[in-house]
């Protein structure tokens, strides 16, 4: 078009010039003026053409970009993409209903604002394996995602690679959609079933011991093992073993954090007893006796503390299992006293060496009656069937005072010795009294964020397995 016009203007500009008369002839001024119009009308119709197919064009990619809005709004799927640095460059508004964020909160931000780092490397692997050498998409990719209130979102990914284009970084681009319920559940324990193999085949599991002292002379005279874990996300001792029982594994994490715990033992100052939480299932456990056979501590320094809260329906296999490392030394303890019915039927059945008094009847014990009543009755029945009993929970000198007076002879709490992992405090234990005693905090000399460490309370109200 642009040549046509070009064409025209120049015939103009010769019939007018025109300085050899040439177009005086009218035919020849007929031609010319035909040459020089023809042109200018092919240029309008095709000016007119172009602004036609313009117009529709441009009603089309309207319409296009009204129906992609509409999908992106009414889609269950959530559509979104990152750069190569993770970061999200477009989310669809279903974020806002899946995840809790609107597109506005996304954009810009990193994936670890809805999915925690150790997640999204997995998630990175399984997107490796899935697009192999010659694929840049992937598919059924299943994703472990965290709302905004906290709660856990599984949602099924798919997307591919999306290489730099005009001037604009390259990255990822696809769809997540959430996992049905029984598909969201059958993942969920796959996902625990993989975390709880990695904590145990890693060894990422520490051992802090807690002091139990004599009320009666100051001396250290055992201490309590209690199981840290380290992970990324902090998550606390009970639930772990609580994860353990829902995907099958409550015995082999149970007896890797025993194994940790024996092995640490070893650095603990000698004589003092090495009281290991166990849960029953545990005690019927063939593994058990060789597995405290094998350890550097003699039996008549283990002391296993039942720590189950459930009714046992029968006692006789328990006791049976019991006996033969009994007769050898072995101690049983028996926890939380007190704090249900499930516990003293434990203390009448299995007939303990040790009965623990639940912090709840601890906690206070200088100000409440009835509860001193009740503690220096556990005392005395403790006495009577040829038991100790140790108070634990102890946090004021009010409650250690109290303790004493009725008649307790071990205690056990922050105020006389936080839970530590580290084996100088341990010695420093062994060498002070109750009153050269001062509050440490536990701490981890080990990568990644340890679990269960801090709090105010007790051990006894921590989550406690060794």
């Amino acid at each position: 078009m642009t040549v046509q016009v070009v064409f025209a203007l120049a015939a103009g500009a010769v019939v007018i010039l025109d300085p050899a008369e040439v177009l005086d002839h009218p035919g020849v001024q007929m031609l010319a003026g035909s040459l020089v119009l023809m042109p200018i009308v092919m240029a309008l119709l095709l000016a007119l053409r172009f602004r036609r197919n313009h117009r529709s064009e441009r009603i089309r990619t309207r319409n296009v970009s009204r129906l992609i809005d509409m999908v992106l709004s009414t889609s269950h799927d959530w559509v979104w993409a990152v750069d190569d640095q993770w970061k999200f460059t477009f989310s669809s508004q279903t974020s806002a209903g899946l995840l809790g964020y609107p597109p506005a909160e996304l954009v810009g931000e990193p994936c670890s604002m809805i999915i925690d780092p150790d997640d999204l490397a997995r998630g990175r692997r399984a997107v490796d394996a899935s697009l192999g050498r010659e694929s840049s998409s992937w598919k059924g990719v299943t994703m472990r995602c965290r709302h905004r209130d906290g709660s856990t979102v599984w949602m099924e990914v798919a997307g591919g690679i999306r290489p730099p284009a005009d001037g604009q970084r390259g990255g990822f681009g696809g769809t997540s959609r959430l996992l049905p319920p029984e598909t969201a559940q059958e993942a969920a324990a796959s996902y625990s079933r993989t975390r709880i193999r990695e904590m145990i085949d890693g060894k990422l599991l520490l051992t802090a011991f807690q002091p139990i002292h004599s009320l009666g002379t100051g001396h250290l005279i055992g201490v309590e093992a209690l199981s840290r874990f380290v992970s990324d996300d902090g998550a606390g001792t009970e639930y772990w073993f609580r994860e353990a029982a829902a995907v099958d594994l409550s015995a082999e994490l149970e007896f890797a954090a025993l194994t940790t715990a024996l092995e640490a033992a070893r650095e603990l100052p000698p004589r003092i007893y090495v009281a290991l939480n166990v849960s029953p299932a545990t005690c019927l456990d063939p593994r058990l006796p060789g597995m405290l056979e094998r350890s550097s501590l003699p039996l008549d320094r283990i002391v296993l503390e039942l720590t189950e809260r459930l009714e046992v329906p029968e006692y006789g296999p328990l006791v049976s299992a019991l006996a033969p490392l009994r007769e050898r030394g072995l101690r049983i303890a028996v926890d939380d006293a007190g704090s249900g019915f499930a516990s003293m039927r434990h203390v009448l059945h299995v007939r303990p060496d040790i009965i623990k008094l639940d912090r709840s009847l601890i906690a206070g014990i200088d100000d409440d009656q009835g509860q001193r009543a009740l503690g220096a009755a556990l005392a005395e029945f403790a006495r009577q069937i040829g038991a100790t009993v140790v108070a634990e929970g102890i946090e004021t000198q009010e409650e250690l005072a109290a303790v004493t007076r009725i008649g307790m002879t071990a205690g056990q709490g922050y105020l006389l010795g936080r839970p530590s992992v580290h084996p100088r405090e341990w010695a420093a234990w062994h060498k002070a009294s109750i009153g050269e005693l001062t509050p440490s905090n536990e701490c981890a000399s080990a990568p990644g964020r340890v679990s269960g460490i801090g709090g105010r309370r007790s051990a006894s109200e921590d989550g406690r397995r060794a």
